[in-house]
């Protein structure tokens, strides 16, 4: 059936097949990727944190989904859905999902160990290894935060190596870090990791600006829209 999403009758019809499609696939047929769109729906939807959040855990405890597993590791870190704010278990929801291949909970889990605002002990090098983790899961900001390390250097931690930090930066520009992109052209620029190259230092610095460009117009764009 094809619903008139312009009328509030069917529009709320709608809404209401939907939840019941969810809650079947999730109780009844247990697929946990169905349990995850009934979070979502609960939280998006009906804003009804507590069941979101309850969702959340069963689906990334029981039945290891690492989508879920980082919507907790968010929900114990703001402390929504009636859940205390705990830093620590949050993280260990960020880990979880990270392990289970959800690249958004491998970037979280570097950062509570590397945040001030962490109440979890820094540890440079487990961040570093929950970074790599999401960078191999092509997550950019993973690949980015890597490279930012190796190029200033933990002092008792991790040394700089501006070879490394090429590579890492290199990976990230090209999924799409503007920043990344700004500092393969600074390293082409300066001969820091990789051989000088004056051409493509201009390259990445254009490239640089394109995405920056395109930044500011969708941005731009979407408080025209909400303007109007």
């Amino acid at each position: 059936m094809a619903y008139n999403l312009k009328d509030e009758t069917e529009t709320k019809e709608y809404i209401d097949n939907l939840g019941t499609e969810y809650r079947f696939g999730c109780y009844h047929e247990k697929k946990p990727e169905v349990c995850h769109l009934l979070g979502d729906f609960m939280e998006a939807i009906k804003q009804d944190y507590e069941k979101a959040g309850k969702l959340y855990k069963v689906n990334c405890e029981e039945f290891n989904w690492g989508h879920s597993c980082f919507k907790l590791g968010n929900y114990f870190f703001t402390g929504k859905g009636n859940y205390k704010i705990n830093h620590v278990q949050a993280t260990e929801s960020f880990d979880k999902g990270c392990e289970l291949g959800f690249s958004d909970a491998c970037l979280h889990g570097g950062l509570m160990r590397t945040s001030k605002i962490s109440q979890v002990p820094r540890n440079h090098e487990l961040a570093k290894e929950k970074f790599e983790k999401g960078c191999s899961l092509n997550n950019a900001q993973c690949c980015f935060y890597i490279s930012g390390m190796f190029i200033a250097g933990i002092e008792n931690s991790i040394e700089k190596d501006m070879d490394k930090a090429f590579t890492y930066s290199k990976k990230a520009c090209e999924l799409g870090n503007v920043y990344a992109c700004a500092n393969l052209s600074q390293m082409y620029k300066k001969g820091e990791g990789v051989q000088r190259d004056q051409e493509k230092a201009e390259q990445y610095r254009k490239i640089a600006l394109e995405m920056q460009d395109q930044v500011t117009k969708q941005f731009r764009t979407i408080t025209f829209e909400e303007g109007g």
